[in-house]
């Protein structure tokens, strides 16, 4: 084949779609208010609700649920089908008190399966001056999961990215929840911060059963 003749056939491929890029990972949005479409996962104690301490199992997107845990004004949060061992013993959280935000971005891929959460974290540290959390203390911090599916049963915390510290801050947790997330070994690795880090951004807590059949 001559020069000529391959400059001519490269159209063609492109053409056929041999050279298309792949398709990007797509976005979906639902909410993270735990007001309705949610329910009490085992029973709370006494001690429980006058502290407000509670679990919830929430609607998420489609049929991966979103659960929801609350205590001493800290919560975490899991996503998909997860197994029973999760539910029970973990509990990713952050030291400083915290509440999540108001919205679920959850990534979806080619097949349109959700494989990777992120969800906002506020974190309330207090303000020096008046030993109290105000919103000029206020840390943001991005907070990847990996999205629990019916034949792994497993979902965890993948990484963090400090909101207010990193410009690209979505950009950078979309790229670790579609590269990084699906594959991470939940119970044989500890999440963590990527990008830069503020001191607002709190200290995570890792607390979460040793799966050692965790793919």
């Amino acid at each position: 084949m001559t020069i000529r003749a391959v400059i001519i056939a490269l159209p063609a491929l492109t053409l056929l779609g041999l050279n298309a890029p792949a398709h990007a990972a797509e976005s979906a949005y639902t909410s993270a208010a735990t007001d309705k479409g949610c329910v009490t996962s085992g029973t709370p104690t006494p001690e429980d609700e006058d502290m407000g301490n509670v679990s919830l199992k929430c609607a998420g997107y489609k049929d991966y649920p979103f659960y929801f845990n609350a205590y001493d004004n800290r919560e975490s949060t899991y996503f998909g089908h997860l197994s029973k061992a999760i539910l029970d013993g973990a509990g990713e959280t952050f030291e400083t008190f915290n509440y999540v935000g108001d919205k679920i971005e959850w990534r979806l891929d080619d097949d349109g399966v959700p494989r990777a959460t992120i969800l906002r974290y506020m974190i309330q540290n207090l303000n020096p001056d008046t030993s109290e959390p105000d919103k000029a203390h206020e840390g943001q911090v991005l907070v990847i999961s990996r999205v629990g599916q019916p034949d792994d049963m497993t979902g965890c915390i993948t990484a963090y990215v400090d909101a207010l510290e990193n410009k690209d801050a979505n950009e950078l947790a979309r790229k670790l929840a579609d590269e990084q997330a699906p594959g991470f070994p939940c119970g044989k690795q500890q999440p963590k911060f990527h990008g830069k880090t503020g001191k607002l951004s709190g200290y995570p807590v890792y607390n979460y059963p040793d799966l050692s059949a965790a793919r």
